[in-house]
């Protein structure tokens, strides 16, 4: 009999564990899609407001490792989603468990609020800044190729983000069975991209000491403050990994980033830095920089199939917030 039991325990346990891996999976188009693609801008915006130097380099590269670990992993993954009103997440779910304790109209409650409809308002300025600066950010994949492309940037753009807008009438269920797919195939990709690059340049991988990321602020006085603002990109849309806990779960989301997303996205952040270490005269686009001749193209293409995944996946946690 407790043997009986103890096979029905452990196949219980396996069934929830594949559960567990099947939703992660679909969490990487949803959840992960704007978070995901913020390494075809967010290192070239911190890098532009300082010379590439080494001390530069690892500096920005220690500060976006820690970025990711202290407001991702710890913050969101490890903190925030234990904050659940039953099963769901988000802004307002925090408010309405934040409100069950208090007193109608106790000014702590209505200051409560108040910093929630902040948090709705910054989501909604999300929403509008994450599509055009990521399908713009990988279009401009083609000023890169050297064939002269660089006047199809901005019009292609808008009709990616005109055409994308159109079918948001028609509804996305079907398209959203792709989501998962495409953003695994890219996550796996800026991955290898990073990995190639970092094993040129191992000595990036200095930049894991958060002593470089308090040298940088502390040496650079203003622009270390205003480079701070650029490093803070690569953790847009992170605000999602709380929103739509009530679609996949906590477990699913915390598997998705600790064996996906996140690692995959550190790899690529050190691998962009190794490149500049390498050689600071590379191009500036420091992403299409990793990508070899004959691949640029079909980078440009998954890039801008994720940006629109990305968009998608803001567009709609705008729409749901809304309703």
């Amino acid at each position: 009999m407790t043997s009986l039991s103890a096979r029905i325990s452990a196949s219980q346990r396996t069934d929830r564990d594949l559960r567990s891996w099947q939703l992660g999976f679909g969490a990487i188009g949803i959840v992960y899609g704007d978070i995901g693609t913020s390494p075809l801008y967010a290192f070239r915006e911190a890098l532009k407001e300082s010379p590439p130097g080494e001390a530069t380099i690892l500096g920005l590269l220690s500060l976006i490792f820690w970025a990711l670990t202290l407001i991702v992993s710890l913050k969101y993954l490890i903190i925030i989603l234990r904050a659940d009103n039953h099963g769901e997440g988000g802004i307002l779910a925090l408010v309405a468990l934040l409100m069950h304790s208090r007193p109608e109209k106790d000014r702590i409650g209505l200051l409560i609020v108040a910093l929630g409809i902040l948090g709705a308002a910054l989501l909604y300025g999300d929403g509008a800044i994450t599509p055009a600066i990521s399908v713009l950010s990988a279009v401009e994949g083609l000023a890169t190729t050297g064939h002269g492309l660089e006047f199809m940037v901005l019009p292609t753009s808008v009709v990616i983000l005109v055409l994308l807008f159109a079918l948001q009438k028609r509804g996305t269920y079907r398209l959203a069975s792709w989501f998962a797919p495409i953003m695994f195939v890219w996550f796996v990709m800026i991955a290898i991209l990073g990995v190639t690059s970092i094993v040129q340049t191992p000595h990036v991988l200095a930049a894991l000491d958060p002593r470089y990321a308090l040298a940088f602020l502390f040496t650079n006085g203003v622009i270390g403050f205003i480079v701070l603002g650029a490093v803070f990109l690569v953790v847009t849309g992170a605000e999602a990994l709380y929103a739509d806990m009530g679609h996949f779960g906590a477990r699913p989301i915390r598997l998705a980033w600790f064996a996906i997303a996140g690692p995959c996205l550190l790899l690529n952040y050190f691998g962009q830095g190794a490149a500049v270490l390498a050689d600071p005269g590379r191009a500036p686009d420091r992403f299409y920089a990793l990508a070899p001749t004959w691949g640029l193209y079909p980078l440009i293409g998954l890039a801008t199939l994720a940006t629109i995944v990305a968009s998608q996946a803001m567009i709609s946690g705008v729409f749901s917030l809304t309703s």
